[in-house]
C-alpha cells in the first residue's frame, strides 16, 4: 500500500493544522492506522492511532489537542491539530498496521509496516 501525507506547513503557536493521509493499493481497510512524528535529533514517536472500531489512542503530549479520524471507505486518515506548540515541530508520518486493537493502541513502531514519506509541520 502507498501512503501520502499532506497538509503540513508553518504556523504560529496556538494555530491549527489538519493533516491528511491518502492510501492506495489496498482493497480492504487497514485494521490500524497511526500518526507518528520525528523532530530533528530525536527518535520517531507515535502520537495517535485509530483502529477499525474507531477506538483511538494518543500520546500524552498531544492528548486533548490532537484528534485522529479515518474514513474506512477509502482508507484515508486525518489528524486535526489544535493549539500547536513549538515542540510540535517535526516531520509527521502516517502508517498502517494489521495489529489487533490492543496492540494498535500501543503505537509500537515495528508493528506498522507501511509508511508515508512525511509532511513537515513547523510551529513558531
Amino acid at each position: 500500500v502507498q501512503l501520502v501525507e499532506s497538509g503540513g506547513g508553518s504556523v504560529q503557536a496556538g494555530g491549527s493544522l489538519r493533516l491528511s493521509c491518502a492510501a492506495s493499493g489496498r482493497t480492504t481497510s487497514s485494521p490500524c492506522m497511526g500518526w507518528f512524528r520525528q523532530a530533528p535529533g530525536k527518535g520517531r514517536e507515535g502520537i495517535a492511532a485509530i483502529d477499525s472500531n474507531d477506538r483511538t489512542s494518543y500520546a500524552d503530549s498531544v492528548k486533548s489537542r490532537f484528534t485522529i479520524s479515518h474514513h474506512l471507505a477509502d482508507n484515508s486518515m486525518y489528524l486535526y491539530m489544535n493549539n500547536l506548540k513549538p515542540e510540535d515541530t517535526a516531520m509527521y508520518y502516517c502508517a498502517t498496521s494489521t495489529s489487533a486493537p490492543n496492540i494498535c493502541a500501543t503505537m509500537q513502531i515495528p508493528t506498522f509496516l507501511d509508511w508515508g514519506q512525511g509532511t513537515q509541520v513547523t510551529v513558531s
